[in-house]
């Protein structure tokens, strides 16, 4: 749904995005991570062709940014960080004026003005002025505004920059409310909690390049190591050491607390419990190690540092 190939965009001297290369597929969602500067905007600025690559290629829903810039625009919806609502306007008149501009004819547009504002929980509030809006209706607004041609490719920027707790639940549940078979996501941000919620991809940019991706299992199994898994007993330890499963390596020994590093938890895990219950251990619980993405973004940080 979206192609890149060595997609780069120069402002002068600065090359803000640079040999950007990505495939991300129908239904997927793909979190683009990075720090303030990283690329993230002007990536979405070249996916939804309002800026033009200075080098390099990009295809969205299959029209290319450089020949078809008004066909990308027709197949995207876009959730800038910045999202520019009309305070003045209720929020009916609101997605009526972009149903206009999408050219939806008269029935079908209030159909799907009325089929959004369900969905996102807004009839009551239709006929209010969007200035009179929380911060967490006028985002779930702005990306019903987003999705009011039936975009099969959604571009969000920053969804929950800035808002509160409860605002910023309301849109990610929304948002995961989207995923769908026949929609693709890419979502830029630098929360992590909110890429690692969201997403089934991840890619993290720096200084306009890609430095890794893939799945957040597979970025923690490259960037953290194999598994970690603690195993709790009543009693004691046996006396003395007994033969660990291949793969299974012990780490660490604290009172009745013993972490092992699995290599292949699937494979592993159940012959350890084996060996465990051989030696007549108790065990009360065994449980895997939390790794979370903020731990592989800081590892693939501290990579380039290192590699500087």
């Amino acid at each position: 749904m979206i192609q890149t190939e060595d997609l780069s965009k120069r402002f002068g001297d600065f090359w803000a995005v640079d040999g950007l290369t990505l495939t991300i597929r129908p239904g997927q969602v793909l979190a683009l991570l990075g720090q303030n500067g990283a690329g993230k905007t002007t990536t979405v600025r070249l996916l939804t062709a309002v800026l033009v690559p200075s080098r390099g290629t990009a295809q969205v829903a299959g029209y290319d940014v450089r020949k078809h810039p008004d066909e990308v625009r027709s197949v995207v919806g876009v959730l800038t960080e910045q999202h520019g609502l009309y305070l003045r306007m209720t929020g009916k008149e609101y997605l009526d004026f972009f149903g206009q501009v999408y050219r939806l004819n008269g029935s079908s547009r209030q159909a799907r003005i009325a089929e959004l504002l369900e969905y996102f929980n807004l009839e009551s509030a239709a006929g209010q002025k969007i200035g009179e809006y929380s911060k967490g209706m006028r985002q779930k607004l702005a990306l019903a505004r987003a999705l009011i041609h039936a975009p099969p490719v959604l571009l969000l920027d920053e969804p929950t920059s800035a808002m509160d707790p409860e605002s910023a639940r309301l849109v990610r549940d929304s948002i995961a409310s989207l995923r769908s078979e026949n929609r693709t996501i890419l979502i830029c941000t630098h929360n992590l909690t909110e890429a690692e919620m969201l997403a089934d991809q991840i890619a993290i940019i720096y200084r306009g390049r890609i430095l890794t991706s893939g799945t957040v299992e597979a970025l923690k199994k490259s960037l953290l190591g194999p598994a970690e898994y603690e195993v709790r007993i009543r009693g004691e330890w046996p006396s003395g050491s007994f033969r660990l499963p291949k793969g299974v390596t012990l780490i660490r020994d604290v009172d009745s607390v013993r972490r092992f590093r699995v290599e292949d938890p699937t494979q592993s895990n159940p012959l350890l419990l084996q060996t465990l219950v051989s030696q007549r251990v108790q065990v009360v619980a065994m449980q895997e190690v939390p790794r979370t993405l903020e731990q592989v973004y800081l590892a693939a940080m501290a990579q380039v540092r290192q590699d500087a």
